[in-house]
């Protein structure tokens, strides 16, 4: 299950949008989560998993690794669907004593579903497409206006995309920990769920261990290679827009407009049918 979570990871293959500048993605992520807590009707969901279907089948990352990440929200997903059919008031549909399932209900939590679906997918493109250091770059070259107010903004991105790396690396520790404690007789799946929390006490001390130590680690690498910030740093690579990052940010504005024209269709199908 730990090694299913795909958010930090980073899928190397060569395709049109891992060559996208790291920028147009960001942007790309924050307009794609903006247009889905726009969406009010199925149509826009829609055009939403249209479009992301479309950058997957771009990305060249095979759709099984992607629905892999699904399989760590599933419990979230469920509690989310169930508490918003048994708690949202409206015409109830059915019920029993004092649970009761509404129309209203079902309508937000399918609703709820597709949205949190479609965020954990489209926020897993952003990684799997981007290293880390294509991240940090990324970030700080649009924060760079920050800079006139005294925002530490090379610190602030290092500090994120460092935060994204290591997500993977203490799951895979994480993973180890718990295969060697059931080697020594450890169970983590039988019992009620307080028994599960309180075997877990054994993975989390030797895992905070190994996260301070690859942090100490990490600290010594970046020291002895005189490391010292934003100051007289110099990069490899400069980022630099292509006419591939104008095209599919001219896809994106399209593409977003679509999303919110999809929000009043509805309205706007009504007041043309009573017109004509």
């Amino acid at each position: 299950m730990l090694r299913d979570i795909t958010i930090g990871q980073y899928y190397d293959v060569d395709s049109a949008v891992h060559r996208l500048d790291p920028r147009t993605k960001i942007v790309a992520t924050m307009i794609y989560i903006i247009g889905l807590f726009c969406i009010k009707n199925m149509l826009g969901f829609a055009l939403a998993a249209l479009g992301l279907w479309g950058a997957i089948k771009l990305s060249k990352i095979p759709f099984h690794f992607i629905l892999r990440g699904l399989k760590t929200i599933l419990m979230l997903l469920l509690f989310t669907v169930v508490l918003n059919i048994f708690l949202v008031k409206g015409d109830p549909i059915w019920q029993w004593g004092i649970l009761s399932i509404t129309k209203q209900g079902l309508y937000t939590a399918v609703f709820m579903a597709l949205r949190l679906i479609l965020l954990i997918i489209g926020c897993s493109m952003m990684t799997l497409t981007t290293t880390p250091i294509e991240l940090t770059d990324g970030l700080e070259r649009l924060l760079r206006p920050l800079k006139r107010i005294k925002v530490p903004v090379h610190d602030i991105a290092m500090m994120m995309s460092i935060a994204l790396r290591f997500i993977p690396i203490l799951l895979e520790e994480t993973d180890k920990i718990m295969k060697a404690q059931t080697a020594r007789g450890a169970d983590f799946e039988s019992g009620s769920i307080i028994v599960r929390a309180k075997s877990l006490i054994p993975v989390l001390v030797p895992l905070f261990i190994s996260a301070f130590r690859r942090a100490d680690e990490l600290a010594t690498a970046m020291e002895a290679r005189c490391y010292r910030g934003d100051e007289g740093r110099t990069r490899m690579k400069e980022l630099r827009y292509t006419k591939a990052d104008y095209a599919a940010k001219g896809m994106l504005i399209v593409f977003f407009i679509i999303l919110i024209c999809s929000r009043y269709l509805p309205s706007i199908t009504s007041v043309i049918s009573s017109i004509f």
